[in-house]
């Protein structure tokens, strides 16, 4: 505001004034008054001046094209480009690279067709007469349902502010031919692949939800003898977070081997700078625990990198042995029947142990503080049992179960681990219009070609990547 008040409008004043003055003296010169005006000993700083200040005015639409381009990629509604995040505080400081590219082929581009800058001005003209229209329409929306204002105070608003506008619009309209036309085709086209990629990307999604694995059918086909177990984990990426993705049932429909752990993997991405290495994964196991098939939710913030394949691979397995210690060791609390031996007045330190001679698996109990102290185990936490002086009766054969899984898993590991990542093949379905098998064959094919492909993304090791097609007809 102080800036404004004090530097840019005065300085704007005394320049439209000087240009003023100057087509009052020479009114043949409107073509172009402003380097006209100015006095020969300054017009290079001028120029230079001019030239820096178009540069600054054209980063807020540059970055207002990258923050547009990133919402809507979240959103599912633009291809997938590489978003390079500038700061570890602000989220909506982003930059694309081939938008970037894309923008200076443009500007080539338009002014080598269009020549002057008064063609360039009318599609100029007309893309700031639709966004005032635009705007307008929008606040009108924000005082109905933010700020709650009368109807009337909104009619009225609206009235007199799109009135003008409309006027404008409409003048500017004139000159479509002559280069108005420029902005409705470039945003023709951008609707076009905006709302082609929505609707095929989301038809593909609920494809994938409505023929998604139930957990019965997988353990019908697991415990099928025809169906054999390979050394190694095989991580399988897949959108869904909930359920079986359909590939998993396409490749052991087939091939009929799987191997000893599996592990179904969901890359998100989040809305906050970094994860901590401890909320960064979510596991979850599909019955019965005997087939060793779980599902991974991998969040990453916008500013976390994703790490070589080793250190990828080493933290999930890692965290997986994690889930499974804590995942059994509660089954077994669960299960456990706690006998708590009753102790005289006398003893009040709860942290010693004694074993219980009665108990012939040589369990050890802890001593209460008070002589009828109980605690029902299965609804407390292992912090409060702790604090409670109460510890969890576990078998020694029990634990060494737990511990004989991790190491398999550990073991697994060490073999061999599989990336599997899904080839889908999106077609239309046979008895679809021809407008829909040009948009779904031909269109969003092409575009889904030449965009970032999945293995970018997460910088699989060939080696050991495994492209599994599949057709999804939609």
């Amino acid at each position: 505001m102080i800036s404004f008040s004090f530097i840019a409008f005065p300085a704007l004043l005394c320049a439209y004034s000087g240009q003023t003055a100057y087509l009052r003296k020479f009114p043949d010169q409107i073509g172009n008054t402003f380097y006209n005006s100015i006095p020969d000993p300054i017009f290079w700083p001028t120029f230079v001046v001019a030239v820096s200040a178009a540069i600054i005015a054209s980063q807020a639409m540059i970055s207002g094209t990258y923050s547009i381009i990133q919402h809507s990629q979240s959103l599912g509604c633009f291809p997938r480009v590489k978003v390079v995040h500038t700061s570890t505080k602000h989220e909506g400081q982003v930059y694309i690279p081939k938008i970037n590219y894309f923008l200076m082929i443009s500007c080539v581009i338009v002014c080598a067709a269009f020549r002057t800058t008064d063609n360039i001005g009318h599609a100029y003209g007309i893309a700031v007469c639709i966004v005032m229209l635009v705007t307008t329409g929008m606040v009108a929306l924000i005082m109905l349902v933010i700020w709650k204002t009368r109807l009337l105070w909104i009619a009225l608003f609206v009235v007199i502010f799109g009135l003008i506008e409309i006027v404008y619009l409409s003048s500017m309209l004139t000159k479509f031919a002559e280069g108005g036309f420029l902005p409705l085709v470039l945003s023709l086209v951008l609707m076009s692949i905006m709302g082609i990629w929505h609707y095929t990307h989301r038809k593909m999604y609920l494809f994938e939800l409505k023929n998604k694995v139930s957990g019965e059918y997988v353990r019908e086909l697991v415990s099928k003898r025809v169906i054999s177990r390979t050394p190694g984990v095989s991580l399988i990426f897949s959108e869904l977070v909930e359920g079986v993705p359909p590939i998993f049932a396409h490749v052991i429909s087939n091939i009929s081997h799987i191997h000893a752990v599996v592990v179904f993997v969901s890359v998100k991405s989040i809305p906050i700078s970094k994860v901590g290495l401890d909320e960064k994964f979510l596991f979850g196991q599909i019955q019965p625990k005997e087939d060793r098939i779980f599902r991974c939710v991998v969040r990453y913030g916008y500013n976390d990198v994703i790490g070589e394949p080793n250190e990828f691979e080493q933290q999930l397995i890692e965290q997986l042995k994690e889930f499974i210690r804590d995942q059994n060791v509660t089954s077994l609390i669960e299960g456990e029947e706690f006998d708590v031996e009753q102790t005289s007045q006398q003893q009040t330190n709860s942290d010693n142990f004694v074993k219980d001679g009665k108990d012939p698996s040589n369990r050890i109990v802890p001593t209460s503080t008070s002589s009828n102290q109980g605690v029902d185990v299965s609804s407390t936490s292992s912090d409060s049992i702790h604090s409670y002086g109460i510890i969890s009766i576990i078998s020694n054969q029990n634990l060494q179960g737990v511990e004989e899984e991790i190491s398999f898993v550990q073991r697994e590991m060490e073999k061999n681990v599989v990336y599997m990542l899904g080839e889908a093949e999106v077609v239309a379905e046979p008895n679809s219009s021809i407008l829909k098998k040009i948009v779904v064959n031909h269109i969003y094919n092409f575009l889904r070609r030449n965009i970032r492909q999945g293995e970018n993304l997460m910088a699989f090791p060939r080696s050991r990547l495994l492209k599994i097609g599949m057709t999804y007809e939609i």
